[in-house]
């Protein structure tokens, strides 16, 4: 018992010792039309240090107006974090290696998080 107490009580002390800066990483959003694409982006984008991880999310649904018409497609999601300071970079490489005429790369600043993962994140991608 008390060891389980020393370890729940150093976990808790190393978590708070470390801080985060809101808004120093952001959570990047983008779409692509397949597995094929999602996967080469996702490599690519981890390769070149623009983020230190992207999560593909197969299967999802689009509905979107494009060119005066509604449209629906099946797509991948690509779920990238990065450093916010990143983002202009990871926007171009997405810009010049995505098949789509405009490419969707959105971004939001990560405000809180598990501190260990934030930290991660940073030691990761260099500014």
């Amino acid at each position: 018992m008390l060891q389980l107490l020393r370890t729940a009580g150093l976990r808790a002390f190393s978590m708070a010792s470390e801080t985060y800066t809101s808004g120093t990483h952001s959570a990047a959003f983008v779409t692509c039309p397949n597995d094929t694409v999602a996967k080469d982006l996702a490599r690519g984008i981890v390769e070149k240090k623009l983020a230190a991880c992207v999560n593909i999310v197969p299967a999802i649904t689009s509905v979107y107006e494009w060119q005066g018409k509604i449209e629906e497609d099946n797509e991948v999601l690509l779920m990238i974090k990065t450093r916010s300071s990143k983002v202009p970079a990871l926007t171009e490489y997405v810009r010049s290696n995505h098949p789509y005429e405009v490419a969707e790369v959105i971004s939001l600043p990560i405000d809180q998080g598990n501190p260990p993962y934030l930290k991660w994140i940073g030691e990761v991608v260099p500014e």
